[in-house]
């Protein structure tokens, strides 16, 4: 009986290593999280290049006070990634701008997620690495939220690709290898301007997606078998990696955040949210800033509750009720700073950063309720002459357009 005890102990854990194994390398973890994750950031980057494209060239072009001979003496010292670089011809900054906003659209869409993705990554790294002073905080969380999005699998719903793989029936992919082909030149001419390009590790990684989608591509078409499985528990690894990654990041914001608060005396006896409500600058709304101002009472809830919803976010991940709890007050809290504050796009990244940590049972609700209202809204009566039509008890359901 004493031999049998430590040997069932072992079993069993050697079931859950398993378990735990076949988890992780069988399939992507969180497909609905990544995908809002994904449309959140796309969206908000998008939004942002719209909302400045006529104060681009101010910005990031050659009309800024940050001249690019400036910037190549910054990204010679701090060896940042930037296409940029390359010349400072306004027809090329206009192309770089123009396909870092159409890389956003594609990837919100879905449409061959795993390119957009790296298109996305670069039009994010250039235009930020080009004038780094630009920015609110939340381009911090955007520049490095578009490097993980590379390494996840964050098509698997939502998306155009996930719509094209549900179709029945074989097909034949031409667009996948004519990309893969353009972006190949594209690779070779960055590896010739590495010089001007900055960071080496971003054009390793480069290649090493590129020469991943090539043998994927290989394996589906050649050999179904044992390859593609391999390169699919690979791409799963990363995915999860890469998840987790995005969650620690999270978890590390709120908690440097609410940390250094504490140590602030203003954030100590809860005036701190007074001095921002006054400065014309984060006052788009002096109605609203002036009338939340005028309560003491609220300003001192509203600051000590942001300290502690920040501090013990981190915390709360063990118990899945009380993590909703702050998830909510956490996202109406980025809501109030774009109202109150005017930094829409700080609070649309942090939201979007925190959608990671949504339940997956609200997402597939909300996915079905959005499928319904698109059925409903697409949904078109069958013609029926009117010497013919049949009892309304009787009509047939009308068809899905």
């Amino acid at each position: 009986m004493n031999r049998t005890l430590p040997t069932t102990a072992r079993e069993s854990a050697d079931r859950r290593l398993a378990r735990a194994i076949q988890r992780v390398t069988g399939a992507a973890l969180g497909p609905y999280q990544t995908a809002v994750v994904r449309i959140g950031f796309s969206g908000a980057w998008l939004l942002f290049l719209l909302r400045e494209f006529p104060h681009r060239h101010e910005l990031y072009g050659p009309e800024g006070p940050w001249a690019w001979d400036m910037a190549q003496q910054l990204i010679a010292n701090n060896h940042s990634f930037t296409v940029l670089m390359w010349s400072d011809s306004a027809v090329w900054f206009e192309a770089v701008y123009g396909l870092a906003a159409l890389s956003g659209v594609l990837l919100m869409l879905g449409w061959r997620t795993r390119t957009m993705s790296v298109l996305f990554m670069l039009g994010v790294l250039s235009l930020q690495n080009r004038s780094i002073f630009m920015g609110d905080g939340g381009d911090n969380v955007v520049h490095l939220m578009a490097i993980y999005l590379v390494l996840t699998r964050c098509g698997q719903v939502w998306s155009l690709d996930a719509r094209r793989a549900a179709r029945p029936g074989p097909r034949r992919d031409r667009v996948g290898p004519a990309l893969w082909t353009v972006l190949g030149f594209g690779l070779v001419a960055a590896t010739l301007f590495a010089d001007r390009t900055g960071e080496s590790w971003v054009l390793v990684l480069l290649w090493l997606v590129w020469v991943a989608q090539g043998l994927w591509w290989l394996a589906c078409r050649f050999a179904s078998g044992e390859p593609k499985v391999l390169l699919d528990v690979l791409a799963n690894l990363s995915h999860n990696a890469a998840l987790a990654v995005i969650m620690a990041e999270v978890c590390l914001i709120y908690a440097t955040a609410g940390w250094y608060k504490i140590q602030g005396s203003r954030w100590q006896d809860g005036t701190a949210l007074y001095y921002p409500l006054k400065l014309d600058y984060f006052t788009p709304w002096p109605f609203l800033s002036d009338l939340l101002a005028a309560s003491g009472v609220m300003v001192m809830v509203l600051t000590y509750g942001t300290v502690i919803v920040q501090v013990a976010f981190p915390f709360t991940l063990f118990n899945r009720r009380v993590k909703n709890v702050l998830l909510v007050m956490m996202m109406l809290e980025h809501a109030g700073i774009a109202l109150l504050l005017g930094l829409p796009f700080f609070s649309l990244a942090m939201i979007a950063a925190d959608a990671v940590f949504l339940p997956t049972v609200f997402l597939v609700w909300l996915s079905g309720r959005l499928g319904r209202g698109r059925d409903r809204a697409l949904r078109r009566p069958k013609a029926v002459p009117e010497q013919r039509r049949v009892p309304e008890e009787r009509a047939p359901r009308t068809l899905v357009g």
